[in-house]
């Protein structure tokens, strides 16, 4: 696949719906640990928070509870991200401290030619991430 690497508003200018379709990829996620909750839009919040809960409270019947739990958020996900934590937070009576980092993740898009004319492009952009850790004794 060619990438172009062109200025935003230069590649902007020429796509056209009828000629491109927008392929987006799934951002980069490092390896995944039993203590990560990567948080999206779809998932109903009251699960996303049972589902720290349940890890920081000893997770499945013969596991060991997390000490600390890794919450992170990309883009929109951001704001429910840091509700779960402060939810989180609010419920443990102080005894959760939550530090958070944010960072920029770079997102690809590839844009698929409907003829047989023109190239394929790869469109490269950055988004906010946010990746919250939790940790203490949770009563």
């Amino acid at each position: 696949m060619v990438e172009n690497r062109e200025p935003r508003g230069a590649v902007e200018a020429e796509l056209d719906p009828v000629e491109y379709t927008l392929q987006k990829r799934l951002p980069h996620r490092l390896s995944r640990r039993p203590n990560d909750i990567y948080v999206n839009m779809k998932t109903d919040f009251k699960a996303q928070v049972a589902c720290c809960q349940k890890l920081l409270d000893g997770g499945a019947p013969g596991q060991n509870s997390c000490s600390e739990i890794y919450i992170h958020g990309l883009g929109l996900a951001i704001n429910r991200a840091i509700n779960i934590a402060l939810q989180l937070q609010a419920g443990s009576f102080g005894s959760l401290q939550v530090a958070a980092n944010t960072s920029t993740v770079e997102l690809v898009d590839e844009l698929e030619p409907e003829t047989d004319t023109q190239e394929p492009l790869t469109r490269i952009h950055n988004n906010s991430a946010i990746h919250i850790r939790s940790s203490g004794l949770h009563p």
